[in-house]
Parts: structure tokens; C-alpha cells; sequence
């Protein structure tokens, strides 16, 4: 396939004037590049002042002769399409073809991703699956879309990394002003990876394109303006010729066009079609008198009077091309022209003649793009808007005729037409299939985008069970990709309003399954009534219809409900009774429903914290074990990352700080290769850490808790906003930050009286604050104390009592009142050698021993 400028090539480009400077300042980043410091150039300018053009001229001349050059484009709907550019960079690389099946394209990616760096190989699904080509990796299929995405931008950017240590590695990403987001968030990684690459990025914008690297050192701009007078003259001489007789308009033809090289030649080309010159090019001579020729203002407007002197015929084909899109498959256009072949052929002809169109690809099918993206838009433009919808629903149709197998490939396209065509119903299907690959491939935003779309259309069609049960379909989908995104606000309104068209529906299974993620969303913003209600229904509904994957997951919300309500006994009790129910997938087996799996992991490590937080450390033991073996074999850096949390924290509670350290070192290195943001694994880090004098790390991790706490807080997150602040306050205590301690215990307090487990505890480190040399307060520390009995006794909660008792048995003693310290001593003493929590045992010793 030819781009638009090697088609225009073949036919002949104008000459190439007045950019020495620019190519100048690109062979010096090419040099610093070359050296191992990788630069980016950008070519920023208006429609048609030649930022192609001067890409083309600089990467086929003899500077670049021994780069590998990858180049990419975006289009003017590419922001509907997500990865565009990096799939069509991706197809350059490995040379597939259009007509490459997907065994070929399999066998092209590993061949030339395994010689050129084994090392490379757990990305090869990364590769594969941007090319729609299926994963034949269990691994990769159980990543979270978060954690693929974040896969897919490592794995493209280190495999330019490491091509770039073969062969100094040009890479060109034309027009970012149509870049989609996820394009955006590659090149953003690829920038940051740049100053030690063999590896000169170019890329070119419009003005209004805006990005985040002009800061960078190895970052340089080139504005490029229309061409001054003299390089006007030039390419006017060579575009005209040089008789005399043409000065007076290229007087005109300059002064009109202010030096834009695009609308310069689209001048020419007009006054040729319009009599105005004869001749041939670089020979023109004027027919008549240049005084009072009327010439455009602008060259959409000279586009645009280029259009309305075509033929009706010739004007409809190209309009008709237009709504295809930039690129024109012959036949998809002959299956919606309406013309027969011969004049079809014709037309083409004439347009290609008329430099409206070339011809770009001739295998496996002939393809036409527009020679400039603004005479697309123009001929789009001039469409009358039903004439315009007519033709998206048709292309619809011929795509769904022509390409019966090979409809994946045209997803995107299939939901732009579908969409534009107003289709209403029949788009839903293709808008959901563009949302559902836009999350596979992790671009979450575009996956809500078609999405929302899909349901702006379905809320307008009249209320028949097809629609409601589409509608319902769609806000699950939805739902998935708000929750990973963080708008659980609005994923908590789309899930009432698809529990209420269940209901409409009188469909119990699926409200039952809007009643289970409505608890888990609730669950997660903190709303633990609500979590409850829902939960029990959800699980009421799944024990009549005796669905065993729906009850499971509305117990397993339950049980962590149960947790957060420091009903730790109920907690356990769920969560034992959870995992006995589904013992194949304790042996390794996956459930049907990847969410199975991920509440799988989460009852296990809930049923740990539970059970340290009522001090049966034995019987958490196995549980505990069991953990580490599952996380030590997982493949999900989620459920890696929880396990080890929820071992940590058992190694937490009982104050057996090093083995703590190791295994919440191993949850922040899993949720940190996946990508994923969570916070209480951080700021209990930070705690143990502290603990044990390592003061520079505790340091940091605490500085990275602070951040997620506040990110977590501001998106509706509220479940554990308590125990991060907690572990924050801890943190903070140890490294001896009194008031930031207290101000954290005071927002753990104040975070939700509906979490009366993580209360005690907060209560409790405010009792410690109080207690220590420099904030003595000793009626403010019982308190504190007294309020964190009164919150943990009553819920079983050994560990945090006996700390209260060795707090209040401190405080005694330092105030004198030694029958009252031993007293609470001696209760804690009982306790932690009842638990077996040898750390504070020994504490709570030597304070009975200095009582006497």
C-alpha cells in the first residue's frame, strides 16, 4: 500500500522550497539522536503550509539512508478508533499485508519480535491483540483491562526501544490533532523513555493540538509558516513557468494565498480548469487579462469552487467517497455508488486526473485516499446532511455484504457509519461491539464513548422487551468500564437504572446481577446499608433460581460488607462458607466469570483480616499459607497484590513487623507491574516500615499513601479511606510527625461512623498520640482509649483490646496510679499470650515488671 504522498509522488510533486532551515534544525536532532539521545521534533502549522511534505522530503533524503523509518497518520475520525496510528506503525513493522489471514499475521509478529530480543516475548499478546489477532495466552487474558492497557503501552514502546539498540530508529506520527487518547497516552510514554534511545521522533499538529512535553530538554518546535515571497516565486516558477507575462499573477496567486503551498497549488490548479491558463505545467501562459480575476479566499473556499466545477456525476462520486472516509476501498464505493462499473471507472479516473483522489493500494483490493485531508473535508462538507446519513447506512449494509467473514476487522467502522447513518436499533449492536473492543484493548474512555452512545439510542426507541433487555446489556458493560475508571457515581446511577429496567422486564436474574454489583459499588464508596440491602436481595434471588455464580458473588459482597461493619464473625463465617462452595477453583480451576475468580481472592484475604482482627492467628495460619501458594501462582497482578496484603496484615495485627514488611513489599511490587492503584497495601507499608527504623523508606511511602488517599477520597472511594488514614497516623506517629499524626487519627475518626473496626483503631492511635512525651494530654489519652474499648470489646476484637489495656496500663503507670496500671497490664499480658503475639507480650511485661 502507497501513502497519499508516494501515490502523489509517482505523478510528481511540486517543487520543494524555502525549509532549509527546518530540515537543518531535523538533521541536528537526527545527529544528538544517532549519538544515544533521543530526541522528538514537532512541526506544528495551519492546513496545507507542508508539514507532510517536509516529513517526505527529510525521510527519503540521504540523512535518514541508514535509520529504519516507521511512519503513521491519523485521520479525521481516528479519535473514534482507538490505537489507530500504533496498529498502522505496528502493521509497518512486521509488514502485514491486507490480505495476511491470521495464522500469517501470528507467525510474522513472533518471528520477528523472538529474533529480535527473546525477552520480548511475554508482549507478544500485547502485539497480537492490537492486530485482532486472538491471544493464545491464559496470562494475558486474565489481566484487567487497566493492567492490559498499561501491558500494551510497555510492550510498543519497549519493543522501539530495543529496535532502536539494532538500528537508529526514525519514527513519524503525522496529524496528533486526530490522535486518540490511548495514541496520546503512548507517545507520552515513549517521550519519557527517549534520552538514552537511538530513536528521533517526529510528529506534526495543527495549532490547536495541545500537548505536555514543551518542558523537556530534548523537545523542539518548528512553526512552520507559509513560504516567504521569494520561495513562493520558486515554486510558482516551477508550477507556471517563468515568461514574464505570468508575474502579475503570481502576484495575485501569492497575495492571495499568503505563501500556502497547498492553496498555491490549488489556485493553479483552478485557473488552469478555468481557462484562465494554457499550456502545460512549468509552460503555463495566461489567456486573458489578470486585472479583476477572481480568486478565493481561503483554500477551502478554492477547494470548494474545484468540487462545483466537476461534472454532477464526477461532484456526486467524490462526495459519495468522502463519506467513506480519507481511505476509499474500490469496493465499498462501487457497492454504494450506484454506477455502473465502466462510468464508476470513469469517474475515477477523471478525479485522479483532477488530483482529487490517488490510487494507493492495487492488492489485495484497489483502495483511493483524497490527496489532502482538507479536500476530504470539503467534499464532505458540501454534503447536504440526509443526503450524508443515507449513504453511513448504506456503507453499513456493503460492509456487512462484503466483508460476512471478516466483520472483526471493521468494528470501529461499522459503529462510526452506524452511528452517523442513524440507525437507530440496528446501531446498538455495532456501537456495543466497538465499546467491548475499545475495553479489551483498555481504551476505556473510547469503550465508554460508544457505550453512552449505544444507550442514547436505545433510551430514544420505543419500550419493547428487546430494547429494555439491549439497554440493560449495555449499562453492565458500561459499568465495568466506570468502575475502572473511577465514576462510580455514575456507575451507581446506570446500575439502579438497569435494576429498574430488570424489574420492568420481570427478569430475576438480571436484576439479580444489578443487585450484586449494585452491593459491590456501594461496598466500595462506603455506603455499607446499602451494601447490605442489596447484597441480601441479590443473594435471595440467586437462592431461588439457584444460580450458584450469582450467589457467590452477592455473598461475597456481603462478607466483605461484614468485614468493613466489623461484624468480623459474620465475616468469617461467609467467607468460609464462600470458599467451601466452590472447591475446583480453590485447585486452580478458573469460574466461568473472571469476577468469580477475583471474589475468590478477595474472601480469601478477608477472611485473614478478619480472623487477625479477633486474634485467632492460628487458625489464620493455613488460610494465610494457602494465600501466599495462590498468589505465588497467579498470573493477576490484582489478586497477587491482595493475597500478599492480606497476608501482610495478619503479620500486622500480631505485630510481627518483618515478615509484615516482606509480604506488603510483595503486594506494592504486584499492584505497582499491574498497574493497579489501591492504597491501604501503601500506607500500612509505611507503618511497618516506620516500625522498624527504616525511616528514608517509610519516608517515601508515606509520601505516595498521602497521594493515593486524596485521589481515592476525591473519586467516591470511601471504604477504607478510615484504615488508610490509620495507617498514614501510624506512620506519622513513629517517625515522630506528631500533628500530621494527629490530623490523620482525627480524619480516620471523622471518616464514617459506619466503619466502627477502622474507628477503634483510629481511636486508639489518637490515644497514643496523647501519651507521648511531647503531647502528653493523659485525660485526653483515656479517653481516647476508653472510646476505642468501647468500640472494639463488643465486636471481639482481642488484638486492638489488648492494645487499648497496655495503652491505658502505660498512662497509669506514668501518672502514678500503679494499682490501676497493673491492673490493665495484667489483662494484656493475659491476652497477648492467649494470641500468641510474642512482640507485645514482651512490651506489656516489662511495663508490669517497672509497676512492680
Amino acid at each position: 500500500m502507497r501513502s497519499r504522498f508516494q501515490a502523489g509522488a509517482a505523478r510528481g510533486l511540486t517543487k520543494f522550497v524555502g525549509r532549509d532551515s527546518e530540515l537543518e534544525q531535523i538533521g541536528q536532532a537526527l545527529e544528538r539522536a544517532r549519538a544515544g539521545h533521543g530526541q522528538v521534533v514537532a512541526v506544528v502549522g495551519e492546513p496545507g503550509v507542508g508539514k507532510s511534505r517536509l516529513y517526505w522530503e527529510f525521510t527519503r533524503s540521504h540523512r535518514a539512508r541508514d535509520w529504519l523509518v516507521l511512519e503513521s497518520a491519523s485521520v479525521s475520525y481516528g479519535k473514534a478508533s482507538n490505537y489507530l496510528p500504533v496498529i498502522e506503525l505496528l502493521r509497518g513493522y512486521f509488514q502485514i499485508e491486507a490480505g495476511d489471514e491470521t495464522r500469517k499475521i501470528r507467525e510474522k509478529v513472533t518471528g520477528k519480535v523472538l529474533s529480535l530480543d527473546r525477552a520480548l516475548e511475554p508482549w507478544l499478546a500485547a502485539f497480537l491483540s492490537l492486530l485482532d489477532v486472538p491471544a493464545e495466552d491464559p496470562g494475558w487474558n486474565r489481566l484487567e483491562p487497566g493492567q492490559r492497557r498499561q501491558r500494551t503501552l510497555d510492550g510498543v514502546k519497549r519493543l522501539l526501544l530495543r529496535e532502536s539498540q539494532v538500528q537508529p530508529l526514525l519514527v513519524l506520527f503525522e496529524d496528533l490533532h486526530w490522535i486518540d487518547a490511548e495514541t496520546q497516552a503512548f507517545l507520552e510514554s515513549l517521550i519519557e523513555s527517549l534520552p538514552t534511545a537511538r530513536l528521533l521522533l517526529l510528529v506534526n499538529y495543527r495549532p490547536e493540538y495541545a500537548h505536555g512535553w514543551g518542558s523537556k530538554t530534548y523537545y523542539r518546535q518548528l512553526q512552520i509558516a507559509p513560504l516567504p515571497p521569494e520561495s513562493a516565486d520558486a515554486l510558482l516558477d516551477d508550477l507556471l513557468g517563468t515568461a514574464p507575462t505570468l508575474a502579475p499573477l503570481k502576484r495575485l496567486v501569492i497575495e492571495r494565498s499568503e505563501g500556502n503551498p497547498f492553496f498555491m497549488e490549488e489556485t493553479v490548479r483552478s485557473l488552469v480548469e478555468t481557462g484562465v491558463l494554457a499550456g502545460a505545467r512549468g509552460a503555463y501562459r495566461p489567456t486573458g487579462p489578470v486585472r479583476g480575476l477572481q480568486v478565493p479566499a481561503t483554500a477551502q473556499a478554492m477547494v470548494a469552487a474545484r468540487i462545483d466545477r466537476l461534472t454532477p456525476e464526477d461532484k456526486r462520486l467524490l462526495q459519495t467517497a468522502a463519506v467513506i472516509g480519507t481511505d476509499v476501498p474500490l469496493a465499498l464505493l462501487q457497492a454504494i455508488a450506484e454506477e455502473p462499473e465502466e462510468r464508476l471507472r470513469g469517474g475515477l479516473g477523471r478525479l485522479q486526473a483532477t488530483e482529487f483522489l490517488y490510487e494507493t493500494r492495487l492488492f489485495p483490493e484497489i483502495e483511493y485516499a483524497f490527496k489532502h485531508a482538507l479536500t476530504h473535508e470539503v467534499a464532505y462538507g458540501s454534503l447536504l446532511a440526509e443526503r450524508r446519513r443515507a449513504l453511513h447506512a448504506r456503507i453499513v449494509e456493503a460492509i456487512e455484504a462484503l466483508y460476512t467473514d471478516r466483520l472483526d476487522e471493521h468494528v470501529d467502522r461499522l459503529a462510526r457509519h452506524a452511528l452517523r447513518g442513524e440507525l437507530g436499533d440496528r446501531a446498538v449492536p455495532h456501537l456495543r461491539r466497538a465499546g467491548l473492543r475499545a475495553a479489551a484493548r483498555s481504551a476505556l474512555k473510547d469503550a465508554r464513548a460508544w457505550f453512552e452512545q449505544a444507550l442514547g439510542i436505545l433510551e430514544g426507541l420505543p419500550e419493547d422487551r428487546a430494547a429494555l433487555e439491549q439497554a440493560f446489556d449495555t449499562r453492565l458493560e458500561l459499568l465495568s468500564v466506570l468502575s475502572m475508571i473511577d465514576e462510580l457515581r455514575l456507575a451507581l446511577g446506570h446500575l439502579r437504572a438497569a435494576e429498574g429496567v430488570a424489574q420492568r422486564l420481570t427478569d430475576d436474574r438480571r436484576r439479580g446481577r444489578a443487585l450484586a454489583f449494585l452491593a459491590r459499588v456501594h461496598l466500595t464508596m462506603g455506603a455499607l446499608d446499602e451494601a447490605m440491602e442489596a447484597g441480601t436481595s441479590a443473594a435471595e434471588i440467586a437462592r431461588g433460581l439457584g444460580d450458584p455464580e450469582l450467589w457467590f458473588l452477592a455473598r461475597s459482597a456481603l462478607g466483605a460488607t461484614y468485614y468493613l461493619r466489623a461484624e468480623f464473625d459474620e465475616a468469617v463465617r461467609l467467607a468460609t462458607e464462600n470458599l467451601a462452595a466452590f472447591p475446583p477453583l480453590q485447585a486452580g480451576a478458573s469460574p466461568g466469570d473472571p469476577r468469580l475468580a477475583e471474589m475468590l481472592v478477595t474472601n480469601r484475604s478477608f477472611l485473614i483480616r478478619s480472623l487477625s482482627e479477633l486474634g485467632r492467628f492460628a487458625e489464620a495460619a493455613p488460610h494465610e499459607a494457602e494465600a501466599i501458594r495462590l498468589a505465588e501462582s497467579a498470573q493477576h497482578p490484582f489478586a497477587i497484590g491482595l493475597l500478599y496484603y492480606g497476608a501482610g496484615a495478619l503479620h500486622l495485627g500480631k505485630g510481627d513487623w518483618a515478615k509484615a514488611r516482606s509480604l506488603l513489599e510483595q503486594s506494592v511490587a504486584a499492584f505497582r507491574a499491574g498497574n493497579v492503584a489501591w492504597r491501604v497495601h501503601v500506607t500500612c507499608s509505611a507503618w511497618v516500615l516506620a516500625q522498624l527504623g527504616e525511616t528514608s523508606e517509610a519516608l517515601d511511602r508515606l509520601r505516595d499513601g498521602e497521594q493515593l488517599v486524596e485521589r481515592f477520597a476525591a473519586t467516591g472511594h470511601g471504604a477504607y479511606n478510615a484504615w488508610a488514614y490509620h495507617g498514614l497516623g501510624r506512620a506519622c506517629l513513629l517517625l515522630g510527625r506528631l500533628d500530621e499524626a494527629r490530623a490523620w487519627g482525627e480524619r480516620a475518626v471523622e471518616a464514617d461512623p459506619a466503619h466502627p473496626g477502622f474507628g477503634a483503631h483510629a481511636e486508639h492511635l489518637l490515644g497514643d498520640i496523647a501519651t507521648h512525651p511531647d503531647r502528653f494530654d493523659p485525660e485526653r489519652a483515656e479517653t481516647q482509649y476508653r472510646q476505642a474499648l468501647a468500640l472494639a470489646e463488643p465486636r471481639g476484637m482481642r488484638p486492638l483490646v489488648a492494645h487499648c489495656h497496655l495503652g491505658l496500663g502505660r498512662l497509669h503507670r506514668r501518672t502514678g496510679a500503679r494499682e490501676r496500671a497493673a491492673e490493665h497490664l495484667t489483662t494484656a499480658v493475659a491476652l497477648y499470650r492467649e494470641m500468641d503475639m510474642p512482640f507485645w507480650l514482651e512490651q506489656a511485661e516489662a511495663e508490669l515488671r517497672e509497676v512492680g
